[in-house]
């Protein structure tokens, strides 16, 4: 299946995989090819790509939508940051902050981060 992970500001990763695994309102989500057609909002976490060929691609998603139709999933996130892009220091100052706000938003997407990271 073809799969397309885009941000407004770039496409982050695009080709043809064997799987899709994502958080979704309704939890998580895995597709595989011939997956029935869906629409389905992501949450804050983790988007698991795995491509045909080479190591998984792991992704913070922070919001958006999935859209699976004729074996092609589009995934359409609001910001999303490759594992190797996230800073797990900055992540973690991040969450401080927003838990010392009482920011409950930006403390969710200061998790997510940091669970794709590695981090706490």
């Amino acid at each position: 299946m073809q799969v397309e992970l885009v941000a407004p500001d770039r496409y982050v990763w695009s080709g043809p995989a064997t799987m899709v695994v994502a958080k979704t309102s309704e939890g998580d989500l895995g597709v595989l090819p011939g997956h029935a057609p869906l629409l389905a909002v992501l949450v804050n976490g983790r988007v698991e790509i795995r491509p045909v060929d080479g190591e998984p691609v792991v992704v913070a998603v922070l919001g958006g939508f999935l859209s699976v139709a004729d074996d092609k999933v589009s995934l359409l996130a609001e910001a999303a940051e490759l594992a190797e892009e996230i800073s797990v220091a900055e992540a973690e100052q991040a969450l401080r902050e927003a838990e010392g706000q009482g920011d409950a938003d930006a403390a969710a997407r200061a998790r997510a981060r940091l669970s794709v990271a590695g981090g706490r």
